[in-house]
């Protein structure tokens, strides 16, 4: 039988960072820079660092919470992206599944001498201002949280924080000075800021359903975008427009996207697992248009007291759609997602509210709230870091997918000191060559389950 959820029999995040305190011994970063802003001036300069849907939306939500504050910097590998979403920032449009309030206009001021763009232009942006959102691919996260705490920035990135695990440890490392020099960093798993998600897993680790011994975590939902087309592209340049399609920039489906319900489990375990096993692969999404990412993946987790963890991701149309976490215990079951208990005499259910939940912008989304909780730490001086939460979640859905794409159980100590590196060794434009290059026919290699080792 498991141990409940409080027992210390699993690995918890102070575990977790234990563990790694190797790794983080070896950082090397560089003191903390003077802030930008004047002094007796109490206004916040915010640079956005990757303008796509997502980033787009971030910048919204941080210009809508309390306090003097502008967005003073954009930066994007491509200048229509920039162009795009600095449009809809100033003039209104959709953005990350929601209407883009007016209202963010008046605290945008980004003229054309602090819009940067190509490879190296989070550098710039980063430079001029006071809070960073980083919202690049998450195979640049690493880079961007690196040169963020260098130089002294706050910062928010969105999930996954790496796509391999080097990365992972290059943010903890990062996020190790970040606390030493006391910046605020907020990572976009946006559940922990979700008063439902809070009550009804504060109410499974008191013990609501008895003992845990099974968790299910499901985001099986349909296709996403169509890729870019090749046209007159370099390699790198084809690869980035179509980062949700490559390892090394996505990290797959099931750490780009599965991370948020893997998280959650983690969070009601307050740990993370000890070892996984899985199978995937492509059915769907064939072809050289689709680089080299599964459409499909299935895990088994194991904790450290035995509770076992179930996830499943799936992207295909036409299928059975499931986002969401279940928890069965000795004496119910729960659906965290829909904030419901079932524990006979103890049933549970989160009061059912108004609220447009088609909103990110809205005053009580957890979207909004994660930033409004970021920059009130800034302005306040409150510690704040979830740069360890975000890299226990990411490093859980790397685990899941080596296990998948070697067809092998595989240990959390094994998976977190892996030296397999995805992304490229130097950055030097857009010629650089990725790791992974198309063959004769345009096809890219996918991984190979019982052939593959370590990937």
């Amino acid at each position: 039988m498991a141990n409940s959820p409080g027992e210390s029999s699993r690995p918890s995040r102070r575990h977790f960072l234990q563990t790694s305190s190797a790794a983080l011994a070896a950082a090397s970063l560089t003191s903390l820079a003077q802030p930008v802003h004047a002094a007796g001036d109490e206004t916040l300069r915010i640079a956005l660092v990757g303008c796509g849907n997502r980033g787009t939306g971030a910048a919204a939500n941080a210009l809508q919470t309390a306090g003097p504050l502008k967005l003073w910097a954009m930066a994007d590998a491509f200048e229509d992206r920039l162009a795009g979403s600095l449009g809809i920032l100033q003039k209104g449009g959709r953005a990350s599944g929601g209407a883009v309030p007016t209202s963010v206009a008046k605290r945008v001021d980004v003229p054309k001498d602090r819009q940067f763009v190509g490879l190296d232009a989070y550098r710039q942006a980063i430079d001029a201002c006071d809070v960073v959102l980083i919202c690049a691919p998450p195979g640049f996260r690493a880079d961007h949280f690196e040169y963020a705490v260098a130089q002294g920035k706050h910062v928010f990135m969105e999930k996954p924080v790496a796509t391999d695990p080097a990365g992972v440890r290059r943010v903890l490392a990062a996020a190790k000075a970040a606390r030493d020099k006391d910046l605020k960093v907020g990572v976009g798993l946006q559940r922990h800021h979700d008063v439902k998600y809070r009550e009804t897993i504060q109410r499974l680790q008191d013990g609501a359903i008895g003992d845990l011994h099974t968790l299910r975590a499901y985001w099986n939902g349909g296709t996403i975008k169509r890729p870019v087309d090749r046209a007159d592209l370099t390699e790198m340049q084809y690869q980035v427009r179509n980062w949700y399609f490559f390892t090394w920039l996505s990290g797959d489906h099931i750490v780009e996207q599965h991370v948020h319900n893997l998280d959650v489990c983690n969070w009601l375990m307050n740990g993370h697992p000890v070892s996984a096993v899985g199978m995937g692969g492509r059915l769907m999404r064939t072809g050289k248009d689709y680089g080299d990412i599964f459409d499909h993946h299935a895990v088994e987790y194991t904790y450290a007291d035995g509770t076992k963890m179930f996830g499943y991701c799936r992207q295909m149309p036409g299928c059975e759609p499931l986002v969401g976490e279940f928890a069965t215990g000795t004496r119910g079951t729960a659906d965290v997602g829909k904030y419901r208990i079932e524990a006979g005499d103890n049933a549970w259910h989160y009061p059912r509210t108004r609220r447009n939940r088609g909103s990110k912008y809205a005053a009580d989304s957890p979207y909004q709230v994660e930033h409004d909780v970021l920059f009130a730490a800034i302005r306040s001086g409150t510690p704040h870091n979830e740069a360890e939460t975000g890299a226990e979640a990411t490093m859980t859905a790397i685990l899941g997918r080596m296990a998948t794409y070697t067809g092998r159980t595989v240990t959390w100590d094994e998976g977190f000191a892996s030296q397999c590196v995805l992304t490229p060794e130097t950055m030097a434009g857009w010629d650089t060559a990725p790791r992974k290059l198309p063959d004769s026919d345009g096809l890219y290699r996918l991984p190979m389950p019982g052939i593959d080792r370590e990937v």
